[in-house]
């Protein structure tokens, strides 16, 4: 994963290009019917059950457009909550309450619901080693909250782009020719580029497993689409030699069993692009 402070810089990201998008040159709704002076409070009302989160995110939100607005928070992020909880009291300016409502509600809402559902695989694999990952698989401009409600929800980050870890998934290795080739090319590029990253490679089958081990350096090997038994098959034949990661459309029905096989991660990019937003509102106290 990214540092800290590139995962900051992504979130200040999308809080300015999303104010921008919504805001414009003015909230004109606000700005024609309440007074520049006038001080309001509002209370973010929890309609549904589930774990929330994006609490530090609104906070953050709140304090772009308006460092004088003053929260009260009730919960924390990555609570259980439930129909009818306060998660926060917001206090300050009437148009500054409004001109920021929107982000913090959309944002708020899809975080709750992916925390919501990481956390459903987090308490389905308790017992075993296995821990449950997200992908690739975001809304474009806002990958950094939804990775962040992840971990809120108890889940672990993949890498975050491109940029931060190699993957060799099929496409990659039919066009270098073959995992060995695909392998080699790869070592000889971080080297060349002196480039700390570390390498995941993904086998359609037993042959690709024997294959891939053959060469040193892969971190982690991606066991993608198998069965259970070539699964605990595979897991066997990987050994302690690097660690192990099952994937392909893996549910919650399925989860647990490719977690008994004894993989260290299963992925599923269903945590971050299958979800139904958890209902929150901003009402005015």
């Amino acid at each position: 994963m990214i540092s800290e402070e590139q995962f900051q810089f992504e979130i200040d990201q999308i809080i300015k290009n999303a104010i921008r998008e919504d805001v414009g040159n003015g909230d004109h709704s606000s700005l024609a019917c309440i007074p520049s002076e006038a001080q309001g409070k509002a209370k973010l009302l929890v309609k549904d059950d589930g774990i929330i989160a994006g609490i530090e995110f609104a906070k953050q939100v709140f304090s772009y457009v308006d460092p004088q607005i003053k929260i009260e928070q009730l919960i924390k992020d990555g609570d259980p909550v439930n129909y009818g909880d306060i998660a926060f009291y917001v206090e300050g300016a009437s148009q500054s309450i409004l001109k920021a409502e929107r982000l913090v509600l959309n944002a708020m809402q899809r975080m709750s619901a992916i925390a919501t559902k990481t956390n459903t695989f987090v308490k389905l694999l308790e017992g075993t080693k296995t821990q449950i990952l997200d992908t690739r698989k975001t809304t474009p401009g806002i990958r950094a909250l939804e990775k962040w409600a992840v971990k809120i929800g108890g889940g672990t980050n993949h890498r975050f782009a491109l940029y931060d870890m190699v993957m060799l998934k099929d496409n990659h290795i039919d066009f270098a020719g073959g995992i060995t080739k695909a392998i080699d090319k790869t070592k000889s590029y971080l080297k060349e580029n002196n480039l700390d990253l570390k390498i995941i490679v993904e086998a359609r089958d037993l042959d690709e497993i024997k294959t891939i081990l053959k060469s040193n350096g892969v971190y982690r090997i991606l066991i993608d689409n198998f069965n259970y038994e070539d699964t605990k098959t595979a897991v066997k034949l990987i050994g302690d030699k690097c660690l192990t990661e099952s994937s392909g459309g893996i549910t919650l029905d399925t989860a647990r069993k490719y977690a008994e096989c004894g993989v260290d991660f299963i992925s599923s990019g269903a945590l971050t692009h299958s979800v139904y937003n958890m209902d929150l509102s901003l009402k005015a106290v």
